[in-house]
């Protein structure tokens, strides 16, 4: 009788500290979702001023970006041309929005995926098209970075 009551209590416990485990982490991941999603519009907002170092704040030194047309940049690449002084004559976006937007948490990873609406100009004539989009961040040092991102036409 003792064992069996020994054995219901390991039971219980062990229940427990799953469930309480279980809705820690719940609370710890809906912060951090809501944190992302924050660090996404700020990232947005900072891009379409041309806020380079708002950008600076929120990529991490190593990031990896690759375009919608597949090139890639360096993080000293992609601020270089978010500075540049004189509006490309071929392309300039006025506009970027997050039409859908999900975030995935692993620990201190972040995945952030949607689809977003740019807005623009190229070769003179206006354009709107839609982009998918992933997004990784990586808590580093107490702080959210992005560490990776990638853009994708949507066709259809």
């Amino acid at each position: 009788m003792r064992r069996a009551f020994i054995a219901i209590i390991i039971v219980c416990s062990t229940v427990w500290a799953t469930a309480v485990g279980a809705l820690a982490q719940t609370d710890s991941d809906a912060a951090t979702k809501s944190k992302i999603v924050a660090l996404e519009q700020s990232w947005n907002q900072a891009y379409k001023s041309g806020d380079t170092k708002a950008l600076n704040s929120l990529l991490d030194d190593g990031i990896v970006l690759v375009n919608d047309d597949g090139s890639v940049q360096s993080k000293e690449e992609f601020l270089a041309s978010v500075t540049s002084s004189t509006p490309q004559p071929t392309a300039q976006q006025q506009q970027v929005a997050p039409e859908s937007f999900s975030v995935h948490v692993f620990g201190n990873v972040a995945i952030a995926t949607g689809v977003m609406r740019v807005k623009g100009v190229e070769g003179g004539k206006p354009y709107t098209r839609r982009e998918r989009f992933v997004d990784t961040w990586l808590l580093k040092k107490g702080t959210w970075v992005c560490v990776g991102t990638d853009a994708t036409p949507v066709l259809h």
